[in-house]
């Protein structure tokens, strides 16, 4: 067998069906960023993507994908540059601000940095939104972390034996469905993924595919780090590529083949 033929037969579809891309219409725009600079980035930095965009990253290790969502999420401070949510200015002094925004972050490490792995699924899911459901800021509303938690458990099939299982004994793809069940128990604009099917089964990774889509389509921008060249082409719209701290290029759906990203992704000294 194939790698391909490997992959239709643990999945059940064709493997360019895995990405399950659909094309939609794009919105105003949501996130404009506007020479942006801070550790990490060589060259001001500037690009937008549009409600309900799927805007792919690609980069090789170390060109700054993963900085540059620090920045955006209000984890690192930039040095310099505009950033701008749907026409208003954005300011970011911590990620308490992106939060407050609706620019949420799953990171690429999701074990030490997206899941609390000695509490339960249900405690995983409910923790970033539960002043919006609290009263006084600490009092939580009857019964909301029980039906938020089920409820974010279905949408995102999330494989557990019940809420109050510690997530840490979920597998790779089931901790990362139920941290963006966590950010869809918020109001949420803009979304960052980084590596987001890293260390996840094929199976698991068309599902990530299907809700990635679906967040688009409510008019979501979704915003995707890979370094899995099919990954990125499979599933975005239009793809930025990023070397050494800087973009080098963008790239529509249309016009994306593995060379011609590569060639925009290694370092000049190489290319």
């Amino acid at each position: 067998l194939t790698h391909d033929q490997l992959v239709t037969c643990m999945v059940g579809r064709d493997i360019q069906d895995i990405y399950d891309y659909r094309p939609r219409e794009h919105g105003e725009v949501a996130l404009k960023v506007e020479g942006l600079l801070g550790p990490g980035l060589r060259e001001p930095v500037s690009f937008d993507v549009r409600k309900g965009e799927i805007l792919g990253l690609f980069g090789l290790v170390g060109a700054g994908r993963t900085e540059l969502f620090r920045l955006l999420s209000g984890l690192t401070r930039t040095t310099a540059g505009q950033l701008e949510l749907c026409g208003e200015s954005l300011q970011l002094r911590s990620p308490r601000d992106a939060i407050a925004a609706g620019v949420l972050l799953c990171p690429e490490d999701r074990k030490k940095e997206g899941i609390i792995p000695l509490s339960s699924v249900a405690e995983n899911i409910n923790i970033s939104a539960r002043g919006a459901h609290s009263t006084f800021g600490w009092l939580l509303r009857d019964g909301w972390e029980k039906r938020n938690a089920d409820q974010q458990i279905n949408a995102m099939k999330v494989k557990t034996p019940n809420a109050e299982q510690k997530i840490m004994y979920l597998s790779g793809g089931n901790q990362q469905k139920a941290i963006l069940g966590r950010w869809l128990s918020m109001p949420m604009k803009v979304l960052l993924l980084d590596e987001p099917t890293r260390g996840i089964d094929i199976g698991a990774k068309s599902e990530i595919y299907q809700i990635i889509h679906n967040l688009a389509a409510s008019g979501i921008a979704v915003i995707v780090v890979s370094s899995d060249l099919m990954e990125v082409m499979g599933i975005s719209d239009r793809i930025l590529v990023m070397s050494e701290g800087a973009l080098t290029g963008e790239v529509t759906r249309d016009q994306a083949d593995e060379a011609r990203l590569l060639q925009l992704a290694l370092p000049r000294s190489r290319a």
